[in-house]
């Protein structure tokens, strides 16, 4: 079967990745950031949807799923850190503040571990919004070696 994709590898390899190693990446949340998500997850909480219903609780107003800003989490692995051919093996996250419309998101994955039986690697990770962290926590992948 043919594929699209690149046959480079444009992320890190295990041998190459250090302690203290990150990446960092920001993205502004928008209305149809919250709509596609929505729809790609199924996860239509009036929290996320209805600013009528959201402005009556505790948030009030809408506020983006805790999911999405952890999505970020995972663009940086897949693309970034380690990058192409890495292997999502755990996820720990914590949810700290909610994140809204217009917030800007910076997602953070920083080389924490590195076990080179199987190339797994610990990285912290974390999405914080206006130097205050949303989101934090422990990522588990499996990075691809050089020689593979």
């Amino acid at each position: 079967m043919a594929s699209d994709m690149p046959k480079t590898h444009t992320g890190r390899f295990f041998e190459d990745l250090e302690i203290g190693d990150f990446v960092e990446m920001v993205h502004t949340i928008t209305e149809e950031d919250i709509e596609l998500f929505a729809k790609v997850s199924g996860d239509y909480n009036p929290l996320h949807m209805d600013e009528e219903y959201a402005r009556t609780t505790q948030f009030e107003g809408r506020i983006a799923h805790g999911a999405l800003a952890a999505s970020y989490i995972s663009a940086l692995l897949g693309n970034e850190l380690p990058g192409p051919g890495a292997i999502f093996t755990g996820l720990e996250l914590r949810f700290k503040r909610p994140v809204r419309i217009g917030d800007e998101v910076t997602a953070r994955a920083e080389v924490a571990e590195k076990i080179d039986r199987g190339s797994r690697v610990e990285l912290k990770v974390s999405c914080s919004v206006g130097g205050k962290p949303v989101v934090v926590g422990t990522a588990q992948v499996v990075a691809p070696r050089r020689d593979s």
